[in-house]
């Protein structure tokens, strides 16, 4: 289902490419999460409050406005019938062009005949309330920390995340929830310092409480996202930052 939504999200990322103007961060085509009906979603595309949306729940699209909902169910739909219901959709709240075009590869192939499937709902609302839980505890280090920032949701990597300044401090932290990767075959929580364009070393850093350093590729902390409540997700990327801030390499 991970890689069924994955491809699902990428619908919404190209109503961003579509739709609103090309930011230089790529942030156009990123989304967000809503947490009371366990969706994501797009910018605002229009005036008239025009948005797509991808339902965990319902395992459907659904293009919301002003003038109300409409809804498409994504089991049984094949590709080229789900870009012909965004092509009329579209058309029809926006009198634009829906294109289904991106500037990153896919991380999976897809052609008009692929076939979307609810092949374990239990397994969807699982990856629902991860999304659920990563926004949580993302709320909560935003707030925490005065970061003022947006938690978004980027469809290439398909990680809910935030990179912003850290107040009082000469160091930036990227963080968020990653889906299973090279990294780790679980979802896990994730967070980098940066400090004058380059990663903060994380070779030397003492042990954290929860989680582990990695010093690879990617050099930051990961905890297992799998078996977490909010309060340790929370706990955990505190207990990273302040060692970033105080073991500055």
């Amino acid at each position: 289902m991970e890689k069924q939504m994955h491809l699902a999200a990428q619908y919404l990322a190209a109503a961003g490419i579509s739709f609103l103007e090309k930011q230089p961060d790529d942030s156009h085509t990123n989304l967000g999460f809503d947490k009371d009906n366990g969706s994501l979603c797009t910018h605002i595309l229009s005036d008239n409050g025009d948005q797509l949306y991808l339902d965990y729940e319902k395992f459907a699209l659904q293009w919301k406005s002003n003038k109300g909902t409409t809804t498409f169910e994504l089991d049984g739909a094949m590709h080229a019938e789900v870009l012909s219901w965004l092509s009329d959709t579209s058309k029809a709240h926006l009198n634009k062009t829906y294109h289904y075009a991106f500037h990153y590869d896919l991380p999976y192939a897809i052609d008009n005949s692929f076939t979307f499937e609810l092949l374990d709902s239990d397994q969807l609302n699982t990856l629902k309330n991860l999304r659920v839980l990563a926004q949580s505890v993302l709320e909560k280090i935003d707030q925490h920390y005065d970061l003022n920032t947006s938690i978004r949701v980027w469809p290439h990597h398909f990680d809910s995340g935030i990179y912003n300044a850290l107040p009082d401090s000469d160091i930036t932290i990227g963080l968020g929830l990653a889906i299973p990767d090279a990294i780790s075959n679980k979802h896990y929580l994730y967070i980098s310092g940066y400090k004058n364009g380059g990663t903060i070393d994380t070779l030397q850093l003492p042990k954290l409480p929860s989680g582990e350093w990695k010093s690879d590729d990617f050099k930051g902390a990961v905890l297992n996202a799998d078996t977490i409540v909010e309060s340790e997700g929370v706990a955990f990327f505190e207990e990273a930052i302040n060692v970033l801030k105080n073991n500055e390499l």
